[in-house]
């Protein structure tokens, strides 16, 4: 079949289902006062939420795609000869409407979704990724990328324009783009039909999530808890108060550690266990398994063994038994840390005067007691020192202007979604504006567990455009009138998405592919894990951890608790995500001919083939509510949290080497790492800040399992 037949037929499949039958006067009507077909006029074009309504998206990004397929057919048939300008240039310009219409959606449907946004959602998944194989699979505009690639050392490109070069050829490659018509075909197919997938499972997780919640109405059944803690679960359902625990996204739930209840306990950690497993309309085992299958399929396709070889080519470790390897040294020393943390919880139960043997939903509970009984720290006792306003302003904040001499102006003239947002404008030393950034913070219905940094807007020289970013968690809301004291693990969750919202605001690239975040998966992680070590800084904490009633800092002997019981239960805070980690890897390791009949048999051998089959430590995330994997974009990346681990640990090292936080220091991290994008070789580009090659001794330091 001709290739420019194919091209052809795929644009009109995509145009023809973008139209949806509407008549051109209805599609004129729908986009008529549109306001997500305008630039916003507000400032760094952040949206107005005032103005946008849900019935506004589908339109606007049907509009957005086809004016994207109109400009990449247009650079793809030119008659002129390929130049850097005309091909990669004009690449980069390219979906200026989809861009900014798809951040905002991406946004809503992230942190603050509805029926008739998850339906829209999943009827454009298969749009978006028909867009995608309609650039990286139109044989026309990849000659015109490989003719500027095989020129490369004859043009005379800056480092970030070659890199660019670089960057586009090795997408069209490994996106299939050197296949035969019939395979492209398959892959088009295949891609569209895991986009659809994917956007299903997020929006069936989300649902069984909430399903999930344990509703107590026996208000005794939650001793341990406080008052506080009870007045904000605390739910009027059918005219009766009801305690509503909500989940979160992992395994493990925090509220674990407090509840005194052990059935109470064991119901809510069942309840987290199989949220998605009730063959019900919110089961997502089927889902995964087809899209494991799929995965594997296009891997073949290309000529890989599976799809974390393929996926693995543009990522710091390269390859799956590098990643592998690297996982499997760290078991060991874990399990053995872990089982020794085992037995220590288990003569707990039994000076407690239990007699049962410990189960998961036990673990964090008596850990606890023996945090309490060996550091003499009780996490109530901490919470009053961590009101998350002052986390923010005086510790996160704080942290960033000492080390990138950042200052922060808080905007009350930006329109928000929710009413708990709160939106922020960055500077420069010397004045100059950095961008936008938007807080959202207490855990909602309609959000995704988890938390999460994106972009409504990426920075760009190119395009003109200064970033507009967002954090989003899901920390327990306050009662009325109460403030939000949070844990240390909520501190320290702040800082992390806020280092990969500082990757974003730093960045100085021209080209918006190579800006901000948008690097490897093993990579990105290192600038969000080094900014938690700032929590936990001496001069950053003591600015931050202040009570919340009297101002007075946290006393220095509490302060000592805080800081040596750091490196407690680390065995089993390892053991999870290696567990998790490690169940990805064999999910997307597995060969077309390979079926999966049973998601949890295929669960518990992946554990036993890794060594981590351990009855008290499930993973962090079971494979039916693993979001990462199946929604998320870390397919056979899952252990990048433990490589960036390794980088963050060793970076940290160079820091208190060389005088700890300075902005001397600060500007050196922010002109070598986070001002950088991926307009460089990561490798290269994390020897030239350490001064030499990544060393893991620093991580199992700070773990303690040296």
């Amino acid at each position: 079949m001709n290739h420019n037949f194919i091209t052809t037929i795929a644009l009109a499949a995509i145009m023809s289902a973008c139209g949806n039958g509407k008549s051109t006067h209805q599609e004129d009507e729908a986009l008529t006062n549109n306001p997500l077909m305008k630039e916003s006029k507000l400032p760094y074009g952040a949206p107005d939420f005032g103005a946008i309504e849900d019935h506004h998206f589908k339109p606007a990004l049907e509009a957005g795609i086809e004016e994207k397929l109109n400009e990449i057919e247009a650079i793809a048939n030119s008659t002129e000869a390929p130049t850097f300008e005309n091909t990669f240039v004009a690449l980069e310009k390219s979906g200026q409407t989809l861009n900014r219409v798809y951040g905002v959606f991406s946004m809503l449907t992230g942190a603050n979704t509805n029926p008739e946004l998850q339906a829209v959602e999943e009827e454009m998944a298969p749009k978006m990724a028909g867009l995608n194989n309609a650039i990286y699979l139109n044989d026309k505009l990849f000659e015109r990328v490989k003719t500027i690639y095989n020129q490369l050392d004859e043009l005379n490109l800056d480092a970030e324009s070659r890199r660019l070069v670089e960057y586009y050829y090795e997408k069209f490659e490994l996106a299939g783009a050197g296949l035969s018509p019939e395979s492209k075909e398959k892959m088009r197919k295949l891609n569209e039909e895991e986009a659809l997938l994917s956007a299903q499972y997020a929006n069936r997780l989300l649902a069984a999530a909430k399903k999930a919640a344990l509703k107590v109405e026996d208000k005794a059944r939650l001793q341990g808890l406080s008052d506080a803690e009870l007045e904000s679960l605390k739910q009027e359902v059918d005219g009766k108060t009801v305690y509503v625990l909500p989940l979160q996204n992992t395994t493990q739930q925090p509220i674990l550690a407090s509840l005194e209840n052990r059935e109470t306990r064991r119901q809510i950690f069942e309840n987290s266990l199989m949220r998605a497993q009730h063959g019900d309309e919110n089961d997502t085992r089927d889902i995964i398994k087809r899209i494991a299958m799929i995965r594997a399929e296009q891997a073949q396709l290309l000529g890989f063994k599976n799809y974390a070889e393929w996926n693995l080519k543009d990522q710091m470790a390269k390859t799956p038994g590098a990643a592998n390897q690297f996982m499997a040294d760290l078991v060991p020393a874990t399990v053995a840390k872990a089982k020794k943390e085992a037995e220590d919880i288990q003569q707990m139960i039994y000076r407690q005067g239990e007699n049962f043997k410990l189960q998961p939903y036990d673990w964090n509970y008596y850990a606890e007691m023996v945090r309490k009984a060996r550091y003499d720290l009780d996490e109530n006792e901490i919470k009053p020192y961590f009101e998350l306003n002052r986390v923010l302003e005086d510790g996160v904040f704080y942290a960033a202007s000492k080390l990138y001499g950042i200052t922060f102006k808080e905007r009350h003239d930006i329109p928000v979604y929710d009413d708990d947002m709160r939106v922020f404008e960055l500077f420069n030393e010397d004045g100059s504006a950095i961008g936008l950034f938007y807080t959202d913070y207490f855990k909602r219905d309609n959000k995704s567990g988890g938390a999460w940094m994106s972009e409504i807007v990426g920075q760009s020289k190119l395009l003109n455009h200064k970033p507009v970013i967002y954090n989003v968690c899901n920390f327990s809301r306050p009662a009325e009138g109460q403030p939000a004291l949070i844990s240390y693990d909520d501190v320290t969750t702040m800082f992390h998405e806020f280092g990969h919202a500082l990757h974003g605001f730093l960045s100085d690239q021209t080209y918006p592919s190579l800006a901000g975040t948008n690097v490897a998966r093993d990579f990105v992680e290192l600038p969000s894990q080094i900014n938690e070590h700032w929590a936990l800084y001496p001069e950053v904490f003591n600015n931050y951890a202040k009570h919340y009633k009297t101002g007075e800092p946290m006393p220095q002997t509490l302060v000592d608790k805080v800081v040596n019981a750091s490196k407690f239960n680390q065995g089993y805070a390892l053991a999870e995500v290696l567990a998790a980690a490690g169940l990805d890897m064999q999910w997307h390791t597995i060969t077309p001919d390979q079926k999966i009949e049973d998601v949890d048999a295929f669960e518990k051998q992946a554990l036993k083939n890794i060594n981590l089959d351990l009855e008290q430590i499930p993973p962090r995330y079971r494979s039916s509510y693993f979001l990462h994997l199946w929604g998320h974009g870390y397919a056979a990346s899952y252990y990048a949290y433990l490589w960036a681990e390794m980088l963050d640990n060793d970076a940290f090292a160079w820091f208190q080497e060389n005088g700890g936080l300075t902005r001397e220091n600060g500007q050196r991290f922010r002109d070598l790492i986070l001002s950088k994008g991926n307009s460089e070789d990561l490798n290269e580009m994390f020897v030239k800040f350490r001064g030499s090659e990544p060393d893991i001794t620093p991580m199992l330091k700070h773990r303690g399992l040296l």
